[in-house]
């Protein structure tokens, strides 16, 4: 299931809990024989790869309650446990978790970070 949405920025999207955003790579044409495949192929792999575009605030924690006076206003303060997934990642995730959305005629995938199998993080691209 595709959903499509309008607008114009990325940046005002917003991830929740441990939730990422990442943009598949391009899929190869070829394989190393040199047969050119169909299309949709390489999108029916179980296993894909792509770039962390934005990540969410991670798992939410309760926070320690710091009082046990009881006539002090309490408020739920969540604290997050941060996500390894960090933006301009290379993210190996599952094609079966992931949820296909297309803004700005291009596709992108939300994926739990459970979903994640491996992260490459190249410093020297992020400089």
């Amino acid at each position: 299931m595709l959903l499509k949405i309008d607008g114009q920025d990325l940046e005002k999207f917003i991830l929740i809990g441990d939730r990422v955003l990442i943009k598949p790579k391009s899929a190869t044409q070829r394989t190393k024989g040199g047969l050119y495949l169909p299309p949709g192929v390489e999108e029916k792999r179980k296993i894909q790869s792509g770039y962390v575009i934005k990540v969410g605030p991670g798992y939410p924690i309760p926070a320690p309650v710091e009082s046990d006076e009881p006539w002090k206003d309490t408020r739920d303060n969540l604290k997050y446990f941060p996500l390894q997934a960090s933006e301009g990642d290379l993210a190996v995730y599952l094609q079966d978790n992931a949820f296909e959305i297309e803004f700005d005629k291009e596709k992108y995938y939300i994926v739990p970070h459970s979903a994640i199998l491996m992260l490459v993080r190249d410093e020297e691209l992020l400089a």
